[in-house]
């Protein structure tokens, strides 16, 4: 992360936070960090880490990341909930907080430098186009047989009525008002489709963009299609509880 004042930087994202998950990605989080560095200069990079083993936390502090790190593994809704509350009330203590049009951009941190795509995300909210503003991957990277993500697609249209290609999509940029609305983040890997169906129904947009980008994503072995029984289990869980 670049530590260049926001006076020397070309084009400074000064309304633009960034709210990091984390788990188990040192091997790629310095790149995510760098690319996001890039495409937000001078924003303040926030990282989640839901317990990490590794040495994420260290690396991210090392790029200059501000690490909100949970001792244990408590699932990806439950670890950002804290950074994205922390972010908020920074951007809001500070002279950015003047700025009525704060946007929030939330992302995976196994991105690599794909992450420096998500500009995008930022533009569309800052332009009005939308108030929470999703990543839909140009090209389809690992993943099973698809059943979690139609559940995903079938649980967000039953609830607000909302289509969409990419329900449980972690990259997304939306303003401050709808990040307030929607925080909590519903628990684990429910969080993507629990900001949507929340967002939704507080009368917020949602609009995907097509963006290029690449993760690590699980495979169809015995450990991916566990990650993925785990995502199901958690996708009811918000369906049920928005009843």
């Amino acid at each position: 992360m670049t530590t260049d004042s926001a006076d020397t930087l070309p084009t400074p994202a000064r309304d633009v936070s960034v709210i990091l998950t984390a788990y188990n990605e040192a091997p790629r989080i310095e790149a995510t960090l760098a690319a996001l560095a890039l495409a937000f200069p001078g924003a303040p990079l926030w990282v989640a880490d839901d317990g990490s083993t590794d040495a994420t936390a260290d690396r991210a502090r090392a790029a200059g990341a501000r690490v909100v790190r949970s001792e244990r593994v408590i699932g990806k809704g439950g670890a950002a909930t804290p950074a994205a509350w922390d972010a908020l009330h920074d951007a809001r203590a500070t002279d950015r907080g003047r700025n009525q049009k704060l946007i929030f951009v939330l992302c995976d941190a196994d991105l690599g430098a794909s992450a420096l795509e998500l500009g995008a995300l930022a533009d569309a909210v800052r332009r009005g186009e939308t108030d929470v503003a999703v990543a839909a991957f140009a090209t389809r990277v690992g993943g099973g047989v698809g059943l979690a993500v139609a559940f995903a697609r079938w649980a967000i249209h039953r609830r607000s009525g909302l289509s969409l290609r990419a329900p449980i999509s972690g990259q997304r940029a939306l303003h401050a008002g709808a990040l307030e609305d929607v925080l909590p983040f519903a628990a684990g890997f429910g969080m993507e489709i629990g900001i949507t169906i929340d967002a939704a129904r507080a009368g917020h947009r949602v609009s995907e963009i097509e963006l290029e980008l690449s993760h690590r994503a699980t495979g169809r072995t015995l450990s991916g299609f566990l990650h993925r029984a785990r995502q199901l289990l958690d996708f009811l869980r918000v369906y049920l509880a928005r009843r």
